[in-house]
């Protein structure tokens, strides 16, 4: 079993009440963790990650199920599944904490699997739905959800009424994948790196959280499929490199940081490259 940093300074800070353990706590619960899925580093693929339950393909190693298990499974469940037989689960599903959607090609095994593991709470539904890779064409935190300008009238209406959110209709760097070129949660967002200033001003109005332009795994712009965040840590592809993970880890204010202090944490690693 695989037993995280985090866990230990859970064990020590229950054993040992009086010693002060609970500023490492924070910074070990808050933090962007490197995985990789069959040597595969587009692990949003293969996952799924809200503030109220992580999904993990089937079929994997187990060290990318225990990545996700030693991290996550103390605060919210960690479900080992399939969608349409299929193991792309993170571009096939959408969800936040109020709710999880899934194509109509999702079997009835599946869909009571998902609904037996998930808290009681959490609403699955399928969506019969032309563009049935849901994770592509939505993108969503807890309030507010981007959807591609050709989602069915039907389909925004299934969206806003199970996740309990605004959806707006719009592109990403004239990208109609929302779901594949920006990853936002309620703290913060990242977007296609070639999205106009003008661009990302509008979308972080809708929104309400700050958003930059950025990227995933050494220069990839399809942060989607690179990454998984929710409000207190985040999962990136193995090949991110340290200055991603810091624009990450500072726009999602994980481990303490502000989204103002990108530019220094940015400019402090390209200093440290050249020296």
């Amino acid at each position: 079993r695989v037993v995280s940093f985090r866990s230990v300074l859970l064990l020590l800070s229950s054993s040992f009440p009086s010693a002060k353990f609970s500023f490492l706590f924070d910074r070990a619960s808050e933090m962007a963790v490197r995985a990789q899925y069959e040597h595969n580093s587009d692990i949003g693929v293969f996952a799924k990650l809200t503030n109220a339950y992580c999904l993990v393909s089937v079929g994997g190693s187990e060290n990318f199920y225990s990545v996700f298990e030693s991290e996550l499974s103390e605060v919210i469940p960690v479900v080992h599944t399939t969608i349409a037989g299929c193991r792309i689960i993170g571009r096939l599903t959408t969800g936040n904490r109020n709710g999880l959607l899934c194509p109509s090609s999702t079997t009835d095994q599946e869909l009571q699997h998902v609904r037996n593991c998930l808290p009681d709470s959490v609403v699955v539904r399928r969506v019969d739905e032309r563009l049935s890779a849901l994770g592509n064409v939505v993108a969503c935190n807890d309030y507010v959800a981007l959807v591609h300008p050709d989602l069915d009238r039907e389909t925004e209406e299934i969206i806003a009424d199970t996740l309990k959110v605004e959806v707006f209709r719009q592109t990403v760097a004239d990208n109609a994948l929302v779901g594949s070129y920006c990853a936002f949660t309620n703290q913060g967002g990242i977007v296609h790196p070639q999205a106009k200033v003008e661009s990302l001003d509008e979308l972080s109005s809708l929104l309400q959280v700050p958003l930059v332009a950025g990227t995933v795994n050494r220069g990839s712009e399809v942060i989607g499929a690179g990454l998984l965040v929710n409000d207190w840590c985040a999962f990136c592809g193995l090949d991110t490199t340290s200055t991603e993970i810091s624009v990450i880890e500072n726009i999602f204010k994980l481990g303490g940081h502000q989204p103002s202090a990108i530019a220094t944490s940015m400019h402090q690693s390209l200093v440290d490259s050249m020296t």
